[in-house]
């Protein structure tokens, strides 16, 4: 199975109709994983597999934008007939198998133990799912977050996930076939940048991620996570400019080979 990436959802910072969040099935060496978990990505999700399929979950961090819909997946997994026939490895920073807790008034997440198993992600965790190789790093957000660099014979797929500009968006996509990289803000404010904490740059305009895609050497950038100031349209544009090279954007429902 070659390397595939099917879109479920691109919006920010809330699902509109037709729009998802962010969410995206990534497919190769015989594994499927459900990348980001936004709200509506597990409706859509259900066009393109049988979520009791799936080999595992990653999440990028823990906005709700990028894995609230989690929930759904525990009331279609656990209740809803679509039981796995093993716990699905679910990777993500701390804290995510308790936050769903918290959802449903339970002290820890031991009641989804026969549908996740929860694994902390860290800067540099390599995974191998069949013949997929999945590497998370962290980048620069207001939470801890992570991009994620996927392997497959011979292909390499980057995702920036949320993240400001950094030199570990750079490393994650170094030659990277694919760079799906977000595009969420018009222009930074004034004063971010400036020093640590409240200063940080926390996500990228469409310039940053063509710049990223230009200084990582990557052959195509694919333009996501749009915020409400830009259109999907300019914003992939103006990445184009700054890059120089193939740009797209990315649309719920598409599956691109990598």
């Amino acid at each position: 199975m070659p390397l595939t990436l099917t879109t479920l959802g691109t919006a920010s910072p809330h699902p509109r109709p037709g729009h998802p969040c962010s969410g995206y099935l990534l497919s190769g060496g015989g594994a499927e994983v459900w990348v980001d978990a936004g709200p509506g990505t597990f409706a859509e999700l259900q066009r393109h597999t049988d979520p009791a399929r799936l080999t595992a979950i990653w999440i990028s961090h823990l906005h709700a934008d990028h894995c609230a819909d989690l929930l759904a997946a525990v009331y279609g997994l656990a209740y809803g007939g679509l039981t796995p026939d093993a716990p699905i490895p679910v990777h993500a920073p701390e804290g995510c198998g308790q936050r769903l807790a918290g959802f449903f008034g339970k002290p820890d997440p031991g009641f989804l133990s026969g549908i996740f198993e929860f694994r902390d992600l860290v800067d540099g965790d390599e995974v191998r799912y069949g013949g997929l190789r999945l590497t998370s790093h962290a980048v620069v957000h207001d939470t801890e977050a992570y991009g994620l660099r996927a392997e497959c014979e011979g292909r390499v797929l980057a995702y920036s996930g949320d993240s400001g500009p950094c030199e570990a968006l750079v490393e994650l996509a170094r030659g990277a076939d694919l760079f799906l990289c977000e595009a969420d803000i018009d222009r930074h404010r004034e004063g971010e940048g400036e020093g640590d904490g409240e200063g940080r740059q926390v996500h990228l305009t469409p310039e940053d991620a063509g710049a990223l895609a230009r200084s990582a050497g990557v052959g195509e950038l694919l333009v996501t996570h749009v915020g409400p100031t830009l259109t999907p349209q300019a914003a992939t544009a103006r990445a184009a400019a700054v890059f120089g090279g193939r740009t797209s954007m990315a649309r719920e429902g598409d599956a691109k080979v990598v």
